[in-house]
């Protein structure tokens, strides 16, 4: 196995700084480009079908002459907002689970070389569907919630802190504006990092499921315990792909809205007679395809973080070198099994007692 391991292997022993995240994941992104694209496209395909087919049962339902006033125009705007972001609650749920799916094979990708395919990654998404599920809408709706509270308690006392500031420097208009900008940004700083600490504790749920075969709430603790130290690295991430999405989006958007503009569509209209029916479709599929592109990175970052957090806290890298020059680690009886024993274990060894030499859901990057 030592010498498969070392020609194989894709992991990297040494510990993994924000930029190196970034530049692997963007690096086996660009490595396996089309394969992940083609993982990530069903759940937002079929996502795009039905956010389209709102959208044109909504300009059905609010057209024509009984639907011009002010109330009717609203009733429409809410409606398509309602629509689309349970459309795309449901759709983001789906996308976590196919992810959860993906996080195993790359990680065998990662430790054995093996190819990243869409029929493996649908295959481990398949065996562990319900409980992938459960953890997908329980993470989607825990950091929904608690993201929304912490942003709107920053976003209150930021406005609180900034007019304290004006109204404390009022004497010296320039240093008012300084003191408050800076106020500003600091609170928003705090509020992102903040966010990004609760955030970070789940994200390892999936690669735990997928990769140790842990529950859904086993998972929840494995992860909080492991992601101890990687706000950092996390924040990192998580402002890198939003940056790559938005620029992928405002890439194909940006030429859109120039064309609708000089050909006389009100894209800012809440009429559905004012905004062509080819416009909206076009910028749903525009916003969906951003969709498609940046979410492998997303997860291919979370697994690049996972297997250096087990480096970094559970010394994956001596086990490995020992694995390399001394052969497979023998199996450990169950009754000594625990969160420190060798990943890389060798399940088929003898032991003194066989019916013990049960394998461990904490085997985790031995992964038969």
């Amino acid at each position: 196995m030592s010498k498969d391991f070392q020609t194989n292997s894709q992991l990297s022993l040494t510990p993994l700084g924000a930029g190196d995240l970034i530049d692997r994941a963007v690096r086996f992104y660009r490595k396996n480009f089309w394969t992940f694209i083609l993982i990530a496209a069903p759940p937002i395909l079929v996502g795009t079908i039905f956010s389209v087919g709102w959208t044109m049962l909504g300009r059905e339902m609010f057209s024509g002459d009984s639907y011009r006033d002010d109330f009717e125009k609203g009733v429409y705007y809410i409606y398509l907002w309602l629509g689309n972001f349970l459309i795309f609650l449901t759709e983001a749920v789906a996308v976590i689970v196919v992810m959860g799916g993906a996080s195993r094979n790359f990680v065998r990708h990662l430790l054995f070389g093996e190819p990243i395919t869409f029929k493996e990654t649908y295959r481990n998404t398949w065996k562990r569907l319900g409980g992938l599920l459960v953890a997908s809408v329980f993470i989607t709706i825990l950091l929904g919630v608690i993201g929304y509270f912490i942003f709107l308690l920053g976003l209150v006392l930021g406005m609180v802190a900034v007019g304290l500031a004006a109204w404390a420097f009022s004497f010296l208009p320039f240093l008012a504006s300084i003191v408050s900008l800076v106020l500003g940004l600091v609170f928003l700083f705090g509020t992102f990092w903040v966010f990004c600490l609760l955030a970070s504790r789940f994200a390892y749920v999936p690669q735990v499921m997928l990769v140790e075969g842990q529950g859904v709430f086993s998972a929840i603790a494995r992860s909080t315990a492991l992601a101890s130290g990687n706000v950092k690295r996390f924040a990192a991430l998580f402002i890198f792909t939003i940056v790559a999405a938005y620029s992928a989006l405002a890439l194909f958007y940006v030429p859109l809205v120039i064309y609708a503009w000089s050909n006389g569509v009100n894209i800012f209209s809440f009429d559905a007679d004012l905004v062509p029916a080819s416009y909206q479709i076009a910028a749903q599929f525009i916003s969906q395809a951003s969709f498609i592109l940046l979410s492998p990175i997303w997860t291919v970052g979370l697994c690049l973080l996972y297997v250096d957090e087990r480096v970094r806290h559970e010394g994956y890298d001596i086990e490995l070198m020992a694995a390399q020059r001394l052969g497979e680690i023998p199996a450990v009886p169950q009754e000594f099994v625990n969160p420190l024993q060798p990943a890389l274990a060798n399940q088929n060894a003898p032991v003194q007692n066989v019916n013990q030499a049960r394998k461990s859901s904490y085997s985790t990057l031995g992964l038969d």
